[in-house]
């Protein structure tokens, strides 16, 4: 029992990684779309954006936000935002060119924004 709970602790810490790890400070970016998934999971919760390219093609971007918990302490529910809503995403650009981004702020097409937890807040202070 030990071994394998020693397994599942390093495979669950293996799989979080720092901010400047997997994203670039010096790459903000600015996406808004329509929401396809949301997922309220630990150690991050994630919304998935179809955006519209320049050329016209869309693309599935994936957005990563802080813990549920932190969302919740900056006035998050579970309902804030909904499948087919549009929504506006400001934050950084992953280092790897995956479609991902950090989010640091979520604007609601009533204009309503709300704090995403971005681990990038905690690196640059």
């Amino acid at each position: 029992v030990g071994v394998l709970g020693g397994s599942l602790w390093t495979t669950v810490v293996g799989a979080h990684h720092s901010f400047a790890a997997e994203y670039d400070i010096n790459k903000p970016a600015v996406l808004t779309g329509t929401v396809t998934k949301l997922e309220w999971t630990n150690p991050h919760a994630w919304i998935f954006l179809d955006v519209k390219g320049a050329d016209g093609t869309t693309e599935n971007w994936e957005i990563e936000l802080g813990p549920p918990n932190t969302l919740f302490r900056y006035n998050w529910r579970r309902d804030t935002v909904k499948i087919g809503q549009t929504l506006t995403v400001d934050g950084y650009l992953s280092k790897d060119g995956l479609k991902r981004i950090n989010s640091k702020i979520v604007t609601l097409t009533d204009g309503t924004k709300f704090e995403s937890g971005s681990s990038a807040l905690r690196t640059t202070k």
